[in-house]
């Protein structure tokens, strides 16, 4: 017998039955998930709206969103990647509602910034709570991109995506913010 070349990729969900009795109406599935998945989604909120209390209102809503929608999840993804997503774009939505410009810069001047160059940005040592609070100190616009990028692992043709902007704007908020983030450390005596 030969193997099938076209095997697609199964995700493996160890909280799949939990998922199955969610959508079949148990509450207590339901509660075992949001104690699952609770305090990392909230980590993401967080790390994106930089208010504690935002960010809880956004797990409430996208929790709730999760639960009145179970019975559309597929399970062809982990339910941790699609509550993660629903945190994510929740958390979006409440910065757009905050009016978040982002700057679409022209061609000319994206080049201009590519071609600087931060001399010292190799010999940057980090240490991680004071980059997290650094962080905290972005505009709206540059926390997020960062954190979309650095810490949620997304590439800037899906922020662009996510954030209805071109690619070419997220990489410069990305430029931006990083050298934000380092005058931040500088003045902390972080980076030199």
């Amino acid at each position: 017998m030969q193997a099938d070349s076209n095997l697609e990729a199964t995700f493996i969900d160890k909280h799949f039955n939990l998922v199955v009795e969610c959508k079949q109406g148990s509450k207590k599935a339901c509660y075992e998930l949001y104690r699952l998945y609770a305090k990392a989604m909230l980590n993401v909120a967080f790390r994106i709206v930089g208010d504690s209390a935002e960010a809880e209102d956004v797990l409430q809503e996208a929790f709730l969103d999760a639960f009145n929608k179970i019975k559309d999840f597929r399970q062809d993804t982990t339910f941790g990647l699609w509550i993660k997503q629903i945190v994510v774009n929740r958390s979006i939505n409440l910065l757009r509602k905050r009016r978040l410009e982002l700057v679409d810069l022209e061609g000319e001047q994206i080049q201009n910034i590519a071609e600087q160059e931060f001399e010292d940005d190799e010999e940057v040592r980090y240490k991680v709570e004071i980059v997290k609070e650094a962080i905290k100190q972005l505009p709206e616009g540059y926390r997020l991109v960062i954190t979309l990028y650095l810490l949620e692992g997304y590439d800037h043709e899906e922020i662009g995506q996510v954030l209805k902007i071109t690619e070419n704007t997220s990489r410069t908020q990305f430029m931006r913010a990083k050298r934000k983030l380092i005058e931040i450390l500088r003045t902390k005596g972080i980076a030199s």
